[in-house]
């Protein structure tokens, strides 16, 4: 607080007294009282591939070979021409910057190849561009962004394949926690100030985790200090975006990766519930009518979600009771043409 600051109802004693104490322990706290935080008006989340993507600092991580340079490159190409992430995610046009600094530009086009192979078809992605070489983040990295985002009409995002190659030694005397957490934390405050959004590749740990997003390799200084944190994840219901954030609403995503191509499917849960509702009648239309002990040894599912999924279609005349306990496919003419076979 300045001097200037002081209520106009002190005295000239109290107003001694706290200059005294402004000039021995500097100005204080920058402080906003309840009302005036309240009745600010903030803009709205500086969407890049809503839903997943926003401005600010994201990490993505994920095991090894399971298409993550190939979910960067499908946004990176969507942000740079306005086109649709993943196939259906509308992007607003801008500049995109792709610091690939594992794959060299032979390989950078032949991914972009697979994604467009008749040439004709390629878009225009001159607002996509490429580096394949880069300082640590402590020696000039974040200088070398900001020259970027000078140069180019509208900086949108920026992909940095992988973390680990910009990621200077820790310090010694912090603890890893510590250490991540300031080390990532310039580049999180430059996305933030900026307005850009800088998507970080990661790896996961090894093993199998309760929580994926705890999964990150390393310490959790990195998923601390981002702003958002996506891990993709495969198990035996396909593969998974999940999406956790300050500001961004949580999600998990199930999503199909075919030939460098990534497609949503929906809400992962509804999508395993689909999976599942197919299993059980797959299982009754070779044999019924049967109980749902049965049918969990038919399909591998668990007996509590098979009972409660039976519950469900019985509900949506997907199929029907007979007897105590046994279930049979409803008759085609009275089932709705809701689940397809694969060949449809």
């Amino acid at each position: 607080m300045r001097v200037a600051d002081f209520p106009e109802n002190m005295s000239n004693q109290e107003l001694d007294a706290l200059t005294v104490v402004q000039d021995r322990f500097g100005a204080g706290f920058k402080r906003t009282n309840t009302n005036d935080l309240m009745a600010a008006t903030f803009p709205p989340l500086k969407a890049i591939v809503a839903g997943y993507v926003y401005a600010g600092f994201t990490a993505f991580a994920g095991r090894m070979k399971l298409g993550k340079t190939w979910w960067a490159i499908d946004i990176s190409v969507a942000v740079a021409t306005g086109g649709a992430a993943m196939g259906s995610i509308d992007c607003i046009a801008g500049d995109v910057l792709y610091i690939d600094l594992e794959n060299g530009p032979r390989r950078i086009q032949s991914r972009i190849r697979a994604l467009f192979p008749n040439d004709h078809a390629l878009p225009d992605m001159s607002r996509l561009e490429w580096v394949t070489e880069a300082p640590l983040l402590n020696d000039g990295f974040i200088n070398r962004l900001d020259r970027w985002r000078l140069s180019v009409k509208d900086p949108r995002l920026v992909v940095i394949d992988v973390l680990q190659r910009i990621k200077p030694p820790g310090n010694k005397n912090q603890n890893a926690y510590e250490s991540d957490y300031s080390i990532w934390a310039p580049l999180q405050e430059w996305s933030t100030r900026h307005g850009v959004a800088v998507l970080g590749l990661h790896h996961t740990k090894k093993g199998a985790m309760d929580d994926p997003l705890e999964a990150l390799s390393g310490s959790n200084g990195l998923a601390a200090c981002a702003d958002t944190t996506i891990v993709l994840d495969q198990g035996a219901n396909g593969r998974t975006l999940y999406v956790r954030g300050r500001d961004v609403e949580e999600r998990e995503t199930a999503v199909l990766f075919n030939a460098g191509s990534w497609t949503v499917l929906g809400e992962a849960a509804d999508v395993r519930r689909s999976d599942e509702r197919r299993a059980i009648l797959s299982a009754l239309a070779k044999t019924s009518p049967l109980g749902p002990k049965e049918i969990a040894a038919a399909t591998g599912m668990k007996d509590g979600n098979v009972r409660f999924l039976l519950g469900q279609m019985v509900a949506a005349g997907e199929i029907q009771k007979q007897g105590y306990g046994r279930y049979t496919p409803t008759n085609t003419a009275n089932t709705p043409n809701t689940w397809c076979s694969d060949d449809d």
